[in-house]
């Protein structure tokens, strides 16, 4: 074979490599996690639960509810948003009328401390919180009644600085929103579990549920030291490793729900994280061509000199890639989404090729109806362009 074919052919072992890697790493996190026993109960300090907030998601109401529901001696639940006009105001009220035995607080209009609007929110949020213990959640969130027990119980070692969380997905029935929830169990999951056994420790934080101590937060500046940056998740748990901290997984999981997403919305999030990963880890984004098993597969069977070593690569490709997305979504997390539509992991694959593609070529990113350009993982605000227009 020529030299192209040769290289080709030897790079596209690489992601059969890791997925075999990432399985067994998965296997190895889900079959520790199965044998540790629950919180005993004993370990239950205040907890104060952040939701910043903006706009209504699908089935808000019963995501915010699930936090009211919580089997969890004493805790507050306390919302922030930037606007007193937000569409999510009267959800939260009704929230407070139908759990008056719960302490629900809302807080509006907080402070510009930064172009994130979100850790802008946590700022404020933080500073009213009333108890030590700092749980920080979605809105797009829903958890079940021991959320609080097994979130908080890593916290219990001094070692740990900060708890996180898997998920599983539901969705709201488009092709798309399936796609969407298909990443973490699929893809983002196996890829944390091989960081945190290759690197000894967790060195990020997923947004969707984070909880750490307000010490802990003070040891790395507060949410002030992150108020520009686009991924606050990823800075809460680098910080917090940083300063010799674990990050843990906590032993359960908890809900994400997917709006019913169009193509558009689907391409502008995947872009979206994209762009935020390139700006913060470069190495890693560069990495990750390494991992993308299906455009290698379908070089390697153009390269190949028979049919039979063509076949052997994308049947490979098929058996590894859907077997390490079984371990996590199906065996490990028991997601319903990976479980109903493991045969999309392919078109998800494809979409994340082109998506990562895409990355290197942009740098602007939309959230919540928000403009954005990033720049060395820091946000600095545009203005609409359609609004822009609209005005004039």
């Amino acid at each position: 074979m020529s030299l192209w074919r040769w290289v080709v052919c030897v790079g596209a072992l690489g992601p059969l490599v890791y997925y075999v890697l990432a399985t067994y790493c998965t296997w190895d996190y889900f079959r520790k996690a199965r044998k540790t026993a629950a919180p005993d109960g004993l370990f239950t300090p205040s907890v104060s639960i952040l939701k910043p907030v903006r706009g209504v998601d699908r089935e808000a109401y019963e995501n915010f509810a699930s936090f009211c529901r919580v089997d969890y001696p004493n805790y507050e639940i306390v919302f922030a948003v930037s606007d007193a006009d937000d569409r999510v105001i009267p959800v939260i009220e009704r929230l407070q009328n139908d759990f008056p035995d719960r302490q629900i607080r809302l807080l509006t209009g907080a402070t510009r401390v930064g172009a994130n609007s979100k850790v802008n929110k946590m700022c404020q949020l933080a500073k009213e919180a009333r108890h030590e213990i700092l749980v920080i959640s979605d809105s797009d969130a829903r958890v079940e009644p021991d959320y609080l027990r097994e979130m908080v119980a890593p916290l219990e070692k001094p070692e740990v600085g900060a708890v996180t969380a898997l998920f599983r997905g539901m969705t709201g029935g488009s092709f798309f929103s399936v796609l969407d929830a298909l990443g973490v169990p699929a893809e983002s999951a196996p890829s944390a579990l091989v960081a945190r056994k290759l690197e000894g420790n967790m060195k990020f934080a997923f947004g969707w549920s984070m909880a750490t101590t307000k010490q802990h937060l003070a040891e790395i500046g507060g949410f002030e030291a992150m108020a520009d940056h686009h991924s606050d998740d990823f800075e809460l748990g680098n910080r917090i490793a940083s300063k010799g901290y674990r990050v843990e997984l906590m032993r359960k999981w908890v809900w994400m729900v997917f709006p019913r997403e169009t193509m558009h919305d689907f391409l502008q999030h995947e872009l979206r994280w994209s762009i935020g990963l390139r700006n913060v880890r470069k190495a890693g984004y560069l990495g990750l061509s390494l991992t993308f098993g299906l455009p290698w597969a379908v070089l390697a069977a153009v390269a190949a000199p028979a049919w039979r070593v063509s076949a052997a690569y994308l049947l490979a490709y098929l058996f590894l890639r859907l077997g390490m997305a079984w371990t996590c979504g199906v065996w490990g997390l028991g997601d319903p989404v990976t479980r109903r539509n493991l045969w999309l992991v392919p078109v998800r694959d494809l979409a994340n090729f082109g998506v990562w593609l895409a990355g290197f070529f942009s740098n602007t990113i939309h959230w919540r109806g928000l403009v954005f350009r990033v720049e060395q993982g820091m946000l600095i605000p545009l203005p609409d362009v359609k609004d822009a227009r609209a005005g004039n």
